[in-house]
């Protein structure tokens, strides 16, 4: 009697443990599915994303092949352009979009919804992409990764607004955060970068209470732009190959200078952002006007590097024997950000940080008169270094630029960069540049909510 009494009571458990395993299965799937929604998505659009921002690149050159004295028409109007969708449709799809994150991430509450919903919304996706196309089809510097960010957290927050009530409740923080590291993977085929930067940049509470919604919309994200686009790297295969032992010294000085000139560039930045502060539209016009203009005449009489991107600056330094740059394009680099940021229109910097490291890893291996693969890790080096001075996130700086040009076998290189950046990038600003940039979104839309 008494074994038949405990048979029964472990037939019990084990039914009633089963039953709380298949819920808490049933939980986590339904937990799951608007992450991988939103993650597909975000890829998709992505995708479409990168063909019509490289197209109008392509244009752009392909236009002043022709005429190259249309510079002058195309850069003043289309910065205007640019400036007039964000200024009627959308004001905070301005700039990078990760600083928009940023503030979102921190505003993530039921009494800030009004303040989130200017920051990540449809009407930011369709800004944010017609504005910045319009920006490098002036010859703007700007990137498409940051945008990318601040749409793929659009997205993500939108399907959390779809979720039916009867469904498990997953915190607004978590899509967006997750949103933003998908659209970096996605950006530039960077699972680990996107991850990374989601530990280093954005995330304010602990990685395990959505690390398996992360790693899955990374992962999901990722595919769905490698479905279309293939698996490509950003860059491509460089050769760092029989580097020499005393190259790490070369390694550590194009970090220091890189970091210090990103951490400069941003100083910059935000002194011209914060002196237009008080413009009305007719000087915002006269000053986009003129920008313009200073960008045409520097590419038309000076340096034609400053135009677009730079990507193709970074694929001619790793992947050709022009591996020097002169110290023009090095400021026509660092220059254009500057101004082309602070037109007002949408354009990330992730991108153009690059190139301008990559320009101060070239002319630093010209001046020295290092070649091969020794002066790929300079402009490698330089790369990681001037990001890691913009960002001030060294471990994604590092991993970003190791997965865009699959050379693991350099990743102490890259690391030593990264570090000894972000250490010297300290004497010139305590604080990040996305950080600086967020404070003011905060500011802003608590003002507009008030």
């Amino acid at each position: 009697m008494k074994e038949v009494w405990i048979e029964k009571i472990k037939r019990r458990l084990k039914s009633r443990f089963d039953s709380i395993r298949n819920d808490r299965i049933k939980t986590n799937i339904l937990e799951a599915i608007p992450f991988w929604v939103a993650s597909l998505l975000t890829g998709l659009i992505a995708v479409a994303y990168t063909k019509l921002f490289n197209y109008s690149e392509e244009l752009l050159h392909a236009t002043l092949a022709w005429h190259r004295w249309l510079i002058f028409v195309m850069a003043p109007v289309n910065f205007f352009v640019a400036w007039y969708i964000v200024t009627i449709f959308a004001r905070n799809a301005r700039g990078s979009g990760i600083p928009q994150v940023m503030a979102a991430i921190d505003l993530s509450a039921p009494n800030h919804e009004k303040s989130i919903s200017k920051l990540l919304s449809f009407r930011i996706i369709v800004t944010k992409i017609a504005s910045s196309t319009f920006m490098v089809l002036g010859g703007g510097a700007v990137g498409r990764e940051g945008p990318t960010i601040q749409i793929a957290g659009s997205v993500f927050r939108l399907v959390s607004k779809w979720i039916p009530l009867s469904w498990p409740r997953i915190s607004q923080k978590s899509f967006i955060l997750t949103g933003a590291a998908a659209g970096l993977a996605a950006a530039f085929n960077t699972p680990l970068g996107g991850i990374v930067f989601a530990i280093e940049e954005l995330a304010k509470i602990h990685i395990s209470f959505f690390k398996t919604a992360l790693f899955t919309s990374v992962i999901i994200a990722g595919l769905a732009a490698q479905g279309f686009l293939g698996p490509y790297l950003y860059l491509g295969y460089p050769d760092v190959t029989k580097l020499s032992p005393g190259i790490f010294f070369g390694v550590t000085a194009a970090a220091v200078i890189s970091g210090l000139a990103g951490s400069i560039m941003c100083k910059l930045i935000l002194k011209l952002m914060k002196w237009k502060r008080s413009f009305n539209n007719a000087k915002s016009i006269i000053f986009i006007v003129v920008a313009g203009l200073i960008v045409a005449s520097i590419a038309y009489f000076i340096n034609y590097d400053i135009l677009g991107s730079g990507k193709n600056l970074m694929s001619q330094t790793l992947f050709t024997t022009q591996k020097h740059v002169s110290g023009l394009t090095v400021a026509a680099r660092i220059f254009g950000p500057i101004i082309s940021f602070t037109t007002g229109g949408a354009g990330g910097i992730f991108a153009p940080s690059l190139a301008a490291g990559a320009s101060i890893g070239a002319f630093f291996s010209g001046v020295f008169g290092i070649i091969g693969a020794n002066a790929n890790i300079l402009i490698l080096s330089g790369m990681v270094g001037f990001l890691t001075g913009v960002t001030r996130t060294p471990f994604t700086s590092a991993i970003l630029v190791l997965e865009m040009t699959d050379r693991h076998s350099v990743i102490f290189h890259l690391m030593l960069a990264a570090l000894v950046s972000n250490l010297v990038s300290l004497l010139i600003d305590k604080q990040s540049f996305y950080e600086q940039l967020k404070e003011g979104y905060i500011e802003d839309v608590k003002q507009e909510e008030s």
